[in-house]
């Protein structure tokens, strides 16, 4: 077992010495995992990735008694503290686009299937819900695969499957997703 796995498992990130301690040792794999997840982002985004993180780790120190069983577990729950984070942005960004600072449009030109990265990005994150709900293990494989930027071999490994398994669940989730989000727009 690492130092990194025992210190996560005996006092996660509730204790502020072992807070302290486990930043830096974590600090460069959770840069690059947000750095991956900032690179499908839409141009001109003020978030940086290194604000990425600090929000994600602000977020996860703040459950208390909260322990992980390994760094892909750790990982994971970062992973998913990133994507809440950048939904909630997205979703903040189309409210004010729909309320706040109107512009005058002229109608000739407007694509109504056109829709921003923002509203990309929610209509993703819903559709990963319901694929939850449908088949948590698929939905498992798409945020290490798409949101923490893990190679087949990592994801087989985290989930204990074969690579075969992880192609077999990557290829499904894809479909199952893009249908989902078609029948939404």
């Amino acid at each position: 077992m690492s130092e990194i796995t025992r210190m996560l498992q005996e006092g996660g990130l509730a204790d502020a010495r072992a807070s302290e301690e486990l930043l830096p040792l974590l600090y460069n794999e959770l840069r690059r995992h947000a750095a991956v997840r900032m690179a499908g982002e839409a141009p001109g985004q003020t978030l940086q990735p290194t604000a990425l993180v600090h929000e994600a780790w602000l977020r996860m120190s703040g459950q208390d008694g909260r322990v992980w069983q390994n760094r892909a577990h750790f990982f994971g729950a970062a992973s998913t503290a990133m994507r809440r984070i950048l939904i909630e942005r997205a979703r903040h960004k189309a409210t004010l686009k729909r309320g706040g600072n109107p512009l005058r449009l002229d109608i000739e030109k407007l694509d109504p299937c056109a829709a921003s990265p923002d509203e990309k990005a929610i209509l993703i994150d819903e559709a990963l819900g319901r694929l939850e709900e449908h088949d948590p293990e698929k939905a498992r494989v798409v945020v290490m695969k798409f949101f923490e930027g893990l190679t087949n071999r990592e994801v087989a490994e985290s989930l204990n499957v074969t690579e075969r398994t992880v192609e077999r669940h990557w290829a499904y989730a894809k479909v199952w997703l893009y249908q989902s989000i078609r029948a939404r727009e």
